[in-house]
């Protein structure tokens, strides 16, 4: 009987020394190429993947909270006008203020405060609104300056998380535009520059106006609706339709232009086939929707721009199909195969386009009185 015990230490060396070598491992490994970098679409897929798990989060945990917080404000249905006319303006004028006046005791009977006090300011006797709906983020189509006489005509759109409470911010921005168009016209007619023969028959220095047009439901910052086209889809109608009764105000001579900021540059670029305006400029925009000025099927001028502290420059001017949804909005219109007339915005950030005594707020009011040349470009 052969008794087996546990190999010794010299047992086991000596096995190893006598164990074949085994030619697959002995095999040397062949240099692995190195990986090509991510292309740009690549990194784009990536990094928006990331956005929208943050994204879908934050829809799944604040959105809730924030409803259950705050109960849907309630407010009258907005009043029933026809188009405007140039006879018929004082009286949209003062049915919006009535309805602005009434959303707002509805609000604060609701114990929204805040509502409630913009509400009030928008039914201030000197506010003069062609559309005015406070029912849910609400919608609201001011005037500034004399539009019955203007031959110059400003319409702003406004990007994301604009809302009945935030509108303060972009109303600021459409005064200090019509301020500074005043001035302009003051200063030019004191030396007889500007004679112009105005929309309505007569030569004289251009009047301006101004409207700022939140005639849309727009996209909150944080959420999946602010990656795609698809509430500026929604908003294109009721911005062309609008444009049309406009034309039926201030007539078919009048210059209007088109100032779109951020994702307001997306809903100009749905809109802009056939669109009756002399120019669209596209500031801070994210992308148009469209890889080139051409695409756009636009007789207007596109001029665009971006200041040097704009935080949108980091976003990638690319489009891509997920989930059969189209994700990010193409070209950057600043860039020069986009096609656009660039024009300087100087150092401003992402809401400074509007803001007094910038250079970007200078060179839109040149394009708004047809000052071409005066514009500085980029």
């Amino acid at each position: 009987m052969e008794l087996r015990g546990k190999p010794t230490a010299a047992g086991r060396a000596k096995a190893a020394r006598t164990t074949p070598p085994d030619p697959v491992l002995e095999r040397p490994i062949p240099p692995q190429p190195p990986k090509p970098p991510p292309t740009p679409r690549a990194r784009f897929l990536r990094r928006l993947g990331r956005t929208l798990l943050a994204a879908l989060v934050t829809a799944a945990v604040v959105v809730p909270v924030s409803a259950a917080a705050r109960p849907r404000i309630p407010a009258p249905a907005p009043a029933a006008l026809a188009p405007p006319t140039t006879a018929t303006l004082d009286k949209a004028y003062t049915a919006n203020r009535a309805n602005a006046a009434e959303a707002s005791r509805m609000a604060a009977a609701h114990g929204d405060r805040t509502r409630a006090a913009a509400d009030h300011a928008m039914a201030a006797p000197s506010r003069h609104f062609l559309t005015f709906d406070g029912r849910g983020q609400g919608l609201a189509v001011e005037v500034l300056g004399d539009l019955a006489h203007a031959d110059r005509v400003a319409v702003l759109v406004p990007g994301s998380d604009t809302t009945l409470e935030t509108y303060g911010r972009f109303r600021a921005g459409a005064a200090a535009l019509q301020d500074h168009l005043d001035s302009l016209d003051h200063r030019h007619g004191a030396h007889g520059a500007h004679r112009t023969h105005g929309a309505h028959g007569s030569t004289s220095r251009p009047h301006t106006a101004v409207v700022a047009w939140l005639g849309y439901e727009t996209p909150g910052t944080v959420s999946t609706t602010v990656l795609t086209t698809g509430r500026a889809e929604d908003a294109a109608p009721p911005l062309k339709r609008f444009i049309r009764e406009l034309r039926g105000v201030v007539g078919e001579k009048a210059h209007v232009s088109l100032l779109c900021h951020s994702y307001g540059t997306v809903v100009c670029g749905r809109a802009a086939r056939g669109l009756d305006v002399d120019d669209i400029a596209l500031v801070g925009s994210p992308g148009s929707g469209a890889d080139s000025v051409s695409a756009l099927r636009t007789p207007a001028r596109i001029w665009a721009a971006r200041g040097a502290d704009d935080w949108i420059v980091n976003v990638p001017h690319v489009h891509a199909d997920l989930f059969g949804t189209t994700v990010g909005f193409g070209a950057d219109p600043v860039s020069p195969a986009f096609g656009a007339r660039v024009f300087a915005a100087g150092t401003g950030g992402h809401s400074d386009y509007f803001k007094p005594g910038s250079v970007s707020l200078d060179n839109l009011a040149r394009i708004v009185l047809g000052d071409t040349s005066e514009v500085t470009r980029a």
